[in-house]
């Protein structure tokens, strides 16, 4: 939702709008679970290595990387978000959801 100051902010509802289920192909879902399961295992190398005294800038390296993999998932949900559920709702007339897109993409860029 925008404020009266024009920010956006995100409306109580949105938190707990649990209802609604995302439309994503079986082929789609493995992908990203193929890429979660990478990302998880890059996290627990990140640990071995600080475990290990690694040099610091080598694991920041790492962590950048494991960074760069999680904003790709985060674009690939958010392109099929934009095709299917943001697109439906405003068919259906709920012009909200372009405030609750808005939210998100301001949720990821400061990131």
């Amino acid at each position: 939702m925008l404020n009266s100051d024009g920010e956006i902010t995100e409306s109580d509802d949105q938190c707990c709008a649990t209802d609604r289920k995302s439309h994503h192909s079986d082929k789609m879902k493995k992908n990203l679970v193929t890429r979660l399961n990478r990302i998880e295992g890059q996290i627990r190398g990140i640990k071995g290595l600080i475990e290990k005294d690694t040099y610091c800038d080598d694991v920041i390296t790492q962590i950048s990387a494991t960074q760069a993999a999680l904003n790709s998932v985060a674009k690939l949900l958010l392109e099929g978000h934009m095709k299917t559920c943001i697109v439906e709702r405003i068919q259906e007339g709920d012009q909200e959801v372009v405030d609750e897109l808005l939210v998100t993409i301001q949720k990821l860029m400061k990131k």
